[in-house]
């Protein structure tokens, strides 16, 4: 097997020092321009690719951050790249790619679990990766062993919420900056970017009385983590400022993915009993919450009103159009790159936490026009 060349061979054919080789490549600025382009040169000939983990191994950095969820990049179905999840399938084009290169165009609710919330923020830190020259490394799974994983290869972590995930980045961020989204914040490193979920919510409650004059609303969604918690926070307080009855407790706490979803619900509308409006936890609920509905023979928004939170994509093409609370999802990735690096530059200073607006969206789902 040939040997690889190293940063030595580069050096010793461009007739200059490893120093210069290295600024060549890390800090291009710091090089004459003519020295740059005959170290270019040299390495081109010998084949020789700077490598990022032995970079790393010298100066303690990877110049990657990392973006990991538990659980919430996982289809709704279970399954990830059509594989259950777990499973060791092999090749995912067994046969003839070219046969089903359009597969899942046969899916006519793909749009529904793609792009969703956390495809979004991923694009947004996926871009700020990007635009300040760092490598991304993404990753999955529901055990901590596969944050810790990733952890030990990169600057930086930003994580999606999931089971025991605080405990994990506790430890995890005593070694590298850490950054959780829609998670609360508790005393330690970790960082913090989320939205105003409560306000987002008082604004759907508010307009649902005010403009439809809907006194009788009812949460749908488990509030599994500090985000949906606090939505269902959020309708309890609006509905209490307004004098209307307020829930003690969610209506149908059916989690994402459930293999049969809102069980109340469906009792309900057997019995011809639902609330006159519907606030759900996400748009992914509002969405199969829709198709329930329309399915029983009750109308949408004529017989119930129902509101989604997130603002994805799938919102604004389905029938009737979605009203929900807008979260400015590529703004929290980049918000998330950017307090990663700022922590890399400043070692030791404070955790942050910021807290982004929300912008409701009002369509067809509760009454409104589409462009409303």
């Amino acid at each position: 097997m040939t040997k690889r060349p190293t940063v030595y061979d580069v050096a010793q054919a461009a007739g200059v020092s490893i120093a210069t080789v290295s600024f060549t490549f890390r800090q291009p600025e710091r090089v004459r321009e003519s020295t740059r382009k005959t170290v270019v040169e040299a390495a081109r000939r010998l084949n020789y690719v700077p490598s990022a983990s032995a970079r790393g191994l010298a100066h303690g950095r990877t110049g990657a951050l990392g973006l990991y969820s538990f659980d919430m990049l996982l289809e709704a179905d279970g399954t990830v790249g059509g594989s259950p999840a777990g499973d060791d399938p092999g090749p995912y084009y067994a046969g003839d790619a070219r046969a089903r290169a359009f597969a899942d165009d046969a899916d006519d609710a793909s749009f529904r679990t793609f792009p969703l919330y956390v495809d979004e923020v991923q694009r947004g830190f996926e871009l700020e990766c990007a635009r300040r020259g760092r490598a991304l490394l993404i990753g999955r799974g529901p055990t901590a062993g596969g944050v810790i994983d990733i952890a030990s290869r990169v600057d930086g972590l930003a994580v999606f919420p999931g089971a025991h995930a605080a405990e994990v980045l506790a430890q995890v961020s005593q070694r590298i900056p850490v950054v959780a989204f829609a998670m609360a914040e508790e005393p330690g490193a970790v960082h913090h970017v989320r939205v105003d979920n409560a306000q987002g919510v008082r604004e759907l409650v508010a307009h649902l009385h005010a403009v439809h004059g809907i006194a009788q609303m009812e949460f749908v969604g488990a509030p599994e983590t500090a985000d949906y918690a606090e939505r269902f926070a959020g309708m309890q307080a609006a509905l209490a400022e307004r004098g209307l009855d307020v829930p003690s407790a969610v209506l149908d706490p059916t989690p994402i993915g459930a293999p049969q979803p809102f069980p109340v619900v469906r009792r309900l509308m057997a019995d011809r009993s639902l609330p006159r409006a519907l606030v759900c936890v996400s748009d992914q609920h509002a969405l199969d919450l829709v198709g329930i509905l329309q399915a029983g023979g009750v109308r949408v928004p004529q017989d119930v009103a129902v509101t989604g939170f997130d603002g994805v994509a799938a919102g604004r093409i389905c029938a009737p159009t979605l009203t929900t609370v807008r979260q400015p999802m590529e703004a929290m990735g980049r918000l998330a790159v950017d307090v990663l690096m700022g922590s890399l530059e400043s070692p030791g200073s404070a955790a942050v936490d910021t807290t982004l607006p929300v912008r409701p969206l009002f369509r067809e789902s509760c009454g409104c026009p589409a462009a409303c």
